[in-house]
């Protein structure tokens, strides 16, 4: 088969020149800097010395040592990460060849041939919804040729077809064909070099303080040669933002690239289905391992974690009521993006990746089709799925610290579990998802004369209601941004909104017109809230006459308006206690301590109301019940002469935490205690009806 010739666009010669000049600036920079301080160093050293042989004394040559070493250790740091000695971990990998997964290998070698490039040196499996090409990169890659290893996910083989994952595999291969991919090599050495200098720099402070503590002369030199360091730091975060910016407009245009080369081989819709789906893969995957850390405390364990994920992904797809093809969901954009209001686009120069809507044009813009066909899962590529499952998900549950012997559970437990906590854990679906996130508006809790029977529940939760929430939290959401532009704190020169293109200048303008549009959004949304309060009210006084529902919304309210003043207790004791971070002065940590007492006996208070608080009762659990008690119980201290106290330190941490966590489970207890009786109220309204009709 004829290797596909696929051009490179104008933009991506463009991005790679700029990369590659970039690199090339940062190179000469340094060399510069480099040739200086061999300049200033043996300037020193010369000095040193002739200060020694014109008077030698005692002083003399303190203060010529001092001189001497003043060169020499800004050259030790500038050179220092020469002997930096990093290694890769792979521990969680698993290696395979051809021998063990022929039919997976087939398709490598396949695509090898399609793409026109060459066979990877190794190919390994890992846990994860991922799929990457990587090579060992050192200083010397950059000079010398270095073969592709390939990683693929099991989370994403699990969440895939088998003309998907070939897809996807020919996106990383495109890679593989990528001369440019050289220049990542040489930006994270770069990067390297600029990391060692700016941040990992533990033994080096450790040699300039011993140094500066021999004498009060070397103490001088050592402080000058601190501060010129300082300087070059302010260079190389410089250096660093121009290199690393330059280099991810490259790595998105070789995305757009590599994708190209996957819709030639085979059409570009299985890569398309396979980027919608990617989110759901992995959010997936991500629930079912917090899922399993919530049950450490239960001694409880995963059989097979991707049972888990297909099982989760299908429940997820029954709940969005998508379309499922192959036995995948197939998800379209415009669900995908259904709850996106916002009209603000922002170039973000920091991202690697474009976004799944640009990739998506992009690949629809290529017109590469192929003839579409009923496709049978991954799994099916490899030779026995379940035992490498189970053999990921044994080696991810190592690191677990149960407190006796863990009891795995099969993929229709979990579910039965998860669909339990599901359930207790979100809204009817009577309410079209208008709550998900957002707050019942507070409204006039008293009955309404201008009440009208022609409302009905598919009106005051409909699409058109839920738009209206959704483009009320991306104005609020855009203004922020917009603000952060006006002030600079987003530093950019351009932006487009709705279409149109804005300079930075004229942010404050346009804030002042999308504050207009929220707060009369905000209005229709504050209307429809009292129309559902009123709604609900009347069918309570058909049914039962009770005044159950006021009482709930009277609670949330009263609950909502405490909400900020007990939650702030918490960042301003998180605040407060930033300093344990950082380096800080004896004195200082004692009075930070003793300022932060008042606010911790606040805090205590509040806690021992929520222990004592009913609706609470099943939430707090065992752990959290003598966390908060022990805490409660007693004035802690945080540090002794020299050092923090870790555990009592641990303990605060860990109350504040939970306090956190309780304060928000009462919210939303509030909340789903509402939603819950209006759903009620509807269900009797319902039987009450189809039992009128019988």
């Amino acid at each position: 088969m004829k290797k596909k010739e696929i051009q490179l666009s104008k933009e991506f010669k463009k991005q790679a020149t700029k990369a590659i000049i970039s690199i090339a600036f940062f190179v000469v920079t340094y060399l510069l800097i480099l040739l200086v301080t061999i300049g200033l160093t043996a300037l020193c050293i010369t000095g040193g010395v002739l200060l020694i042989a014109l008077k030698p004394m005692l002083f003399t040559i303190a203060l010529g040592i001092g001189l001497a070493s003043l060169g020499i250790l800004i050259l030790i740091f500038l050179l220092k990460f020469v002997f930096q000695n990093s290694k890769t971990d792979r521990s969680d990998l698993m290696e395979i060849t051809q021998d063990k997964e022929p039919r997976l290998f087939a398709m490598i070698h396949e695509i090898v041939v399609e793409v026109g490039t060459g066979f990877p040196k190794k190919v390994y499996l890992s846990s994860d919804v991922n799929a990457s090409v990587f090579y060992d990169s050192s200083f010397w890659s950059m000079f010398l040729p270095v073969k592709k290893n390939l990683q693929i996910g099991l989370g994403l083989v699990n969440t895939v077809t088998k003309e998907e994952l070939k897809s996807i595999l020919a996106h990383e291969f495109g890679h593989f064909s990528q001369r440019t991919m050289k220049v990542g090599s040489y930006v994270y050495n770069v990067n390297q070099v600029i990391y060692n200098m700016l941040f990992d720099n533990d033994a080096y402070e450790k040699i300039i303080q011993k140094w500066a503590e021999v004498s009060g002369y070397f103490s001088l030199f050592v402080s000058i040669a601190v501060k010129i360091i300082m300087g070059i730091q302010w260079v190389l975060r410089k250096l660093y933002e121009l290199v690393n910016k330059n280099y991810l407009g490259l790595s998105r245009e070789m995305e757009f690239h590599a994708d190209e080369i996957a819709a030639s081989v085979t059409g570009y819709l299985p890569l398309k289905r396979s980027l919608l789906r990617m989110n759901l893969a992995d959010s997936s995957f991500d629930n079912v391992l917090n899922f399993y850390n919530r049950k450490i405390s239960e001694n409880i364990k995963s059989e097979n974690l991707y049972d888990d994920q297909s099982a989760l992904v299908q429940f997820l797809s029954e709940v969005n009521n998508l379309k499922i093809t192959d036995n995948l969901p197939d998800i379209s954009l415009e669900e995908q993006i259904r709850f996106d209001k916002s009209k603000l686009v922002i170039k973000d120069q920091w991202a690697s990746h474009p976004s799944i809507a640009e990739r998506i044009k992009r690949l629809e813009q290529t017109g590469y089709r192929k003839e579409t066909h009923t496709d049978s899962l991954a799994n099916s590529v490899f030779s026995d799925i379940i035992r490498i499952q189970k053999q990921f998900t044994n080696v991810l549950f190592e690191t677990a610290t149960y407190q006796g012997e863990a009891y795995p559970i099969t993929s229709e437990k979990f579910m039965e579990e998860y669909r339990q906590e599901t359930l207790k854990n979100s809204f009817s679906k009577m309410y079209n998802g208008y709550y998900d996130n957002k707050n019942p508006v507070h409204v006039e809790l008293t009955p309404s004369q201008s009440y009208t029977d022609e409302l009905n529940i598919s009106e005051l939760f409909s699409d058109d209601k839920i738009d209206l929430v959704y483009t009320s939290i991306a104005l609020q959401n855009d203004t922020e941004t917009l603000e952060n532009i006006a002030n600079n704190s987003i530093s950019i020169k351009t932006f487009d909104y709705d279409g149109i293109k804005y300079r930075r200048k004229e942010a404050k303008n346009l804030i002042k017109q999308l504050s207009i549009e929220l707060e009369n959004i905000n209005e229709k949304i504050k209307g429809n809230d009292i129309n559902i309060y009123q709604f609900f009210q009347r069918m309570e006084n058909k049914q039962n006459s009770s005044n159950e529902l006021k009482k709930l919304y009277t609670e949330f309210f009263d609950f909502d308006g405490e909400f900020e003043a007990k939650i702030s207790i918490f960042i301003t004791l998180q605040n407060e206690l930033q300093f344990i971070n950082v380096t800080t002065p004896t004195e200082q940590i004692n009075s930070n301590f003793k300022r932060i007492k008042p606010i911790e006996e606040t805090l205590k208070n509040e806690i021992n109301k929520l222990l004592v608080d009913n609706m609470l009762t099943s939430e707090i659990t065992p752990e959290i019940r003598e966390n908060l008690e022990k805490y409660t119980s007693a004035s802690w201290d945080y540090f002794g002469v020299t050092i923090y106290k870790e555990e009592n330190i641990a303990l605060l941490f860990t109350a504040l935490d939970n306090y956190a966590y309780l304060l928000s489970r009462k919210y939303f207890l509030l909340k789903k205690a509402v939603l819950d009786y209006q759903e009620r109220l509807m269900e009797n309204q319902t039987q009450s009806s189809s039992t009128l009709v019988t």
